[in-house]
């Protein structure tokens, strides 16, 4: 591991907290130091209180904040006098412990101490680091750990058996180390926890930190070696699309399955030994979001989750005592011979944290394993962190969610207009979005962890199928499908219409939609509250002179939505059809045919984009609220019906 320290980037702090924040941004910059909020750093300096008056404080990182985006609000500011009479308490409850901690805090908005707080300011030097270092846990979490850790570094690193995180791991470094000289120190290895380095100046505690973890590294590199076998991977879409109806119905509620498929996934789940080795987390704090063990998919996938299902029940049972409260009892990720790791989170960035957590435990189960065994802390162990008296006092706090968290959503025509609104909404409310158009501007649109736009001609069959089999094996299902693509061909009287412009509208406006219902029926039926929402048109209720090839184009496809409702509605896929008019902010619409169209009425552009009984504009995000609405639970009593978006249209009323 390569120090990253800069003299001119340090030079431009301001002050020490500026310092602090720098060298933990360090620390945060590498993945295999600090993973989504793991690790602490602290400092020791003079504040003042509201009177003026000098007062020794812990600045140390406070919950919520990550080591690679902290800022100086990140950092809370607590009494050193009040940190060091807890240390100096028998007992301690760490819901006490942290209201104590709040208490002593200068400034009653920063965020809440770390649990480790107390421990940071046992240690007596400026700086304090500690990471979760991925090459020292490993090492840690063999048989004969500890002598491997006291072999490699020596004297001059104090070794700490595990303890649980809090106010215990405080109280019992403040034991250990009644005689310990702090400054014949170079580190501190937490057990199975990680590694704290320290000093008076921010680079000389962050460099050390770079120096211990590169012993380890080199140590593994030596004594570690391992061979993954090449496999061969073989989604079956359909049984992933299970996969996750089956874990969701565990967890309560939509779950996005994430597959990684890559070489390093696929090898790992085709290693013999990979179901075998494959309990526990590389450090403990893990366990919150990763349950103690994955899921191991090696037969029928319901009969495996159910089997998951009934293990964490009894893993509950042999551990939890009256007082507690059962977590749900669904696997946050998987392996799955043939196929690789998936791993499950209501949402997008959920998801992506425990695929990087399975990521960095991969290599360290086999590297534990090829030195010795993987032996990470007990069962007993495990339960305690996950079961910890200040996660449990969670339970029940979390806000509402949003209408469609955790779902799966593909929005066609979506570069622009109502189906780009339509893509907009459904994600703000909380769904991962697929979406498609021909305008390779929807790639820009649509490129985050949560959303993925791909160029599609929807009249191309080969193409839309790939796609809908893109967003399933990128979020793992299927449940809401707005099907909006479309064009309006120019006017043109049926006398006077020519077979191409009349081919074009039915093969995009019809035909299309059709083959879109085809091929996402069977993921569909597969997924949670599923739902389609057509964007027809108020031409099918109030069709115009002019307009043949778009009315029997949208006609044809409302009649296609009213007959796939009855024939879907046994899979409890509900279609519903929408007709907006006067849509404006739409690339059709320019300032130009805006005018001319007013012009032609004899209105002013604001007249005629309110020319409806309520007087009101519609725009996209009208419609797109409205298919939202009717993708989600209150239409969930409601098929096969057509609801108009005009403000108001005395020929459709």
């Amino acid at each position: 591991m390569q120090s990253l320290w800069n003299d001119a980037e340090a030079a431009s702090c301001a002050d020490a907290l500026a310092l602090r924040v720098y060298t933990s941004r360090l620390l945060g910059r590498e993945p295999s130091l600090v993973l989504h909020g793991g690790g602490n750093t602290s400092l020791k300096a003079t504040a003042r209180d509201v009177f003026g008056d000098a007062v020794e404080t812990l600045y140390v990182k406070g919950s919520g904040w990550d080591l690679a985006t902290i800022e100086a609000a990140g950092f809370a500011p607590v009494r050193m006098s009040a940190l060091l009479r807890l240390a100096k308490l028998d007992e301690l409850s760490d819901t006490d412990m942290v209201r104590a901690q709040r208490i002593a805090m200068l400034d009653p908005s920063a965020p809440n101490p770390s649990v480790e707080a107390i421990l940071h300011a046992l240690i007596p030097f400026a700086y304090v680091d500690h990471t979760h270092t991925d090459a020292v846990v490993t090492i840690s979490n063999t048989p004969d750990g500890e002598t491997r850790i006291r072999e490699l570094f020596g004297e001059r690193v104090l070794v700490i058996p595990y303890v649980m995180p809090g106010f215990i791991l405080a109280k019992t470094v403040r034991d250990l180390t009644r005689d310990v000289d702090w400054k014949e120190l170079d580190g501190m290895v937490l057990m199975h926890h990680g590694l704290f380095t320290f000093a008076d100046d921010a680079k000389a505690s962050y460099e050390q930190m770079i120096t211990l973890v590169s012993k380890a590294e080199a140590y593994l590199q030596k004594h570690a070696a391992y061979a993954l076998p090449k496999a061969q991977t073989q989604t079956d879409l359909l049984a992933l699309a299970t996969l996750r109806r089956e874990v969701s119905r565990l967890r309560g509620a939509p779950m996005l399955a994430c597959l990684d498929d890559g070489p390093e996934a696929a090898g790992f789940a085709a290693h013999d030994r990979a179901k075998a080795v494959s309990r526990g987390t590389l450090t403990p704090d893990h366990v919150i979001r990763t349950k103690p063990s994955p899921l191991f998919v090696d037969g029928d996938v319901a009969a495996c989750v159910a089997a998951y299902a009934d293990d964490y029940r009894a893993y509950f049972s042999r551990h939890a005592d009256d007082a507690l409260t059962c977590l749900d009892v669904a696997p946050r990720w998987a392996i799955w011979p043939g196929t690789g790791c998936i791993s499950f989170g209501r949402s997008a960035q959920e998801a992506g944290i425990i695929a990087d957590i399975s990521t960095h435990t991969r290599p360290a189960v086999l590297q534990a394993e090829s030195m010795s065994r993987w032996t990470p802390v007990t069962e007993a162990e495990l339960f305690e962190v996950e079961y910890w008296e200040l996660e449990q006092a969670k339970l029940g706090k979390g806000g509402a969610s949003k209408l469609h968290q955790g779902k799966v959503a593909l929005v066609t025509g979506a570069a622009s207009g109502i189906g780009r609104a339509c893509a907009e909404v459904l994600r703000s409310q909380g769904a991962a979005v697929l979406a498609l158009d021909i305008n390779p501007q929807v790639r820009e649109l649509f490129a985050a962890a949560d959303a993925l736009g791909l160029v599609c001609d929807v009249t191309d069959d080969a193409a839309l199928k790939a796609c809908v089999e893109q967003a399933v094996r990128r979020f793992g299902g299927l449940d809401i499908v707005v099907s909006n693509a479309g064009i309006f061909p120019a006017s043109r009287r049926i006398a006077d219409m020519d077979a191409a412009g009349w081919e074009k509208s039915l093969a995009l406006n019809l035909s299309s939609h059709q083959r879109l219902l085809t091929f996402c029926q069977p993921y569909l039926a597969l997924g949670m509250e599923p739902a389609v929402v057509i964007i027809a048109s108020k031409n099918v209720p109030a069709p115009g002179p002019g307009a043949a090839a778009y009315s029997v184009a949208k006609a044809g496809l409302t009649q296609l939505g009213r007959v796939a409702a009855l024939e879907m509605a046994e899979q409890g896929i509900r279609i519903n059809m929408l007709h907006p008019n006067a849509v404006f902010d739409t690339a059709i619409w320019t300032d130009e045919v805006l005018a001319a169209r007013a012009a032609h009425y004899g209105l002013s552009v604001e007249a005629y984009k309110t020319n409806n009984l309520l007087h009101v504009e519609v725009t996209s995000k009208h419609v797109a609220e409205l298919a939202s609405a009717m993708a989600g639970p209150l239409f969930a009593c409601t098929t096969g019906a057509q609801l108009p978006i005009d403000g108001g249209n005395e020929r459709v009323i």
